[in-house]
Parts: structure tokens; sequence; C-alpha cells
């Protein structure tokens, strides 16, 4: 007889209690960025993890800001964070929901919780009203492009960047 495949993650609201692992995620994400282009992102340090819980402790209490988990097991295994904003000239758009980190456990990856994240916050930000959905991906983050590709967005901003003239440019 065959076993049952073992259930997807649970996604929910994160809270209180899971600010120090979403610290520690939030670090991964920053210093995972910083491996792609250490010229362009800032790297992870000692206290990062702590100071990222912080900021995002203070999110939590953000009216128009979702922040979900996803659990396996009683164990944190990503997380994202989005919020609802309004116009946005410098990007050239209106109202939107943004999605800002999605981020999933490396030994929890390929296994569909970064799909389940990102369709459980876009369809929290679409029940608030949002009418499009936005999110950045770094441009080494090809598994990611790959992602949110399958759940239908599509390229609109290409971010260029160059180091300044004290830098050599």
């Amino acid at each position: 007889m065959k076993e049952p495949a073992p259930a997807g993650p649970a996604i929910r609201t994160a809270t209180p209690s899971d600010i120090p692992a979403l610290g520690r995620f939030g670090a991964q994400l920053m210093a995972l960025h910083h491996q792609w282009d250490r010229d362009r992102f800032i790297p992870a340090k000692t206290g990062t993890a702590d100071a990222y819980a912080d900021w995002l402790s203070g999110q939590l209490r953000q009216r128009d800001v979702i922040i979900l988990v996803a659990e396996v097991d009683g164990i944190l295994t990503g997380y994202t964070y989005a919020g609802l904003e309004g116009y946005d000239y410098m990007s050239l758009r209106g109202p939107a929901g943004v999605v800002h980190d999605i981020f999933v456990d490396p030994s929890a990856r390929n296994r569909g919780v970064g799909r389940r994240l990102l369709d459980a916050v876009v369809a929290e930000l679409t029940a608030r009203g949002a009418e499009q959905v936005v999110l950045s991906t770094a441009y080494r983050n090809e598994a990611g492009q790959r992602l949110f590709a399958a759940a239908g967005f599509r390229p609109t901003m290409i971010e260029m960047t160059r180091a300044g003239t004290s830098r050599g440019a």
C-alpha cells in the first residue's frame, strides 16, 4: 500500500513569536543577494538577523502589511512580506500590492513552499483590493524568476546599477 504524500506546508499569518526566525531568514536573504552581486546588495553582518527581526516586528503592526509564514511540523520553512501601496510616481505605477520578500529555507526548497507562499500572499493582496501585484527579483535569481513567471508575473522593468565615481567607474 502506498503511503500518502506528505502534506504541504501550512501557510498562516506571522505572529510575534515567529519574528526571531524571520530575522534569521531575512539575514539569509540578504546574504544570498550579496552573494549574487556584491557591488549592488548590502552584506549581512553580525546583528543583521536581530536588526531585521526588529524591523519586521514593527511591520507586523502595520495595517497594510502582510507577513505570511510557511510551517511544516511546527518548524518555519519560509516567509513572505508584502504590502498595499498607493501611487508610486518613482515607479510610474498606480496603487498595487507589492511583494517585497519571499524566502524559503534552503532545506525546504523545490517542494512547492515558495509557490504556496506566493499564491497565498497574492490572494491576500487581491482580497484586500489590490488590482495588480508587483515584485522585483534579483537579476541572478533564475529560480525565483521561473517561479514568478509560472505564477503569471511578467517582466516589466530592469534595474541597472553603476558604481559611483569614487569606486573607479
